[in-house]
């Protein structure tokens, strides 16, 4: 049991590095893309997003965090300007959590500004979208110190039609398993960092730890045959 703990906790901690990782830059593709189409303040055009209280709820909220940070660069635009009196989005990227990060993006009216986002990461909006939701659970779970190994996660990952090695790397008969999360994280670490080792951090763990079956986390019998972990580690 006690092995068992330990890799729990190696787990969560190689998790969060990849989770702040992607964190870092989807916040950047959704500054970038949204104040190239709609303006620096694009986040307070109310019409480009669903539900107008949904969009209320999740601006306050920005506010409240904003009115909490101690950020130079937050103080020094409230201190500077005041119309409007929030700042553009590429400072609210640097505050904004990656739970209003998932709400923000999947609030977006059209398919197009969800996709245009997307884009640079090779899936579908939906699935980023999906995946955005799924990683805010993973995120609070680790947070919390809270056990991953055998854990039927609550939401499932919406699973990718492309690209093709990411639609048969993953497990479509245990979708709510940890497998399924790792394959996602490991295709988007391959995209925002290449020389990244992070894969070889998670076999070197499993390695390490053969008392943590994989298949209580839902890895195939074959994926070590499969094509995101077919690759030679970096």
């Amino acid at each position: 049991m006690l092995n068992l703990y330990i890799f729990d906790r190696e787990l969560r901690l190689l998790i969060m590095d990849a989770i702040e990782r992607l964190e870092v830059s989807i916040r950047a593709q959704w500054a970038h893309y949204l104040a190239h189409t709609y303006g620096p303040h694009a986040y307070l055009e109310q019409p480009i997003f669903k539900d107008p209280g949904a969009y209320q709820r999740c601006l306050d909220k920005l506010k409240d965090e904003l009115d909490r940070s101690k950020e130079v660069f937050v103080t020094h635009y409230h201190n500077t300007y005041t119309d409007p009196a929030l700042p553009p989005i590429w400072v609210v990227a640097e505050v904004i959590s990656l739970g209003q990060l998932s709400r923000w993006v999947a609030e977006l009216k059209h398919g197009r500004d969800r996709q245009g986002i997307a884009r640079c990461y090779g899936v579908d909006e939906t699935v980023l979208t999906s995946f955005l939701h799924h990683l805010t659970i993973v995120r609070n779970i680790c947070a919390h110190h809270g056990r991953l190994w055998s854990r039927r996660l609550s939401f499932q990952i919406k699973i990718p039609r492309r690209p093709e090695q990411l639609y048969r790397s993953m497990n479509h008969q245990e979708p709510r398993l940890l497998y399924n999360t790792l394959v996602m994280l490991e295709y988007f670490m391959n995209i925002i960092s290449p020389d990244h080792h992070w894969k070889n951090r998670l076999l070197d763990l499993l390695h390490k730890h053969p008392v943590a079956n994989v298949l209580a986390m839902g890895f195939p019998d074959d994926w070590q045959g499969r094509p995101i972990w077919r690759a030679s580690p970096q």
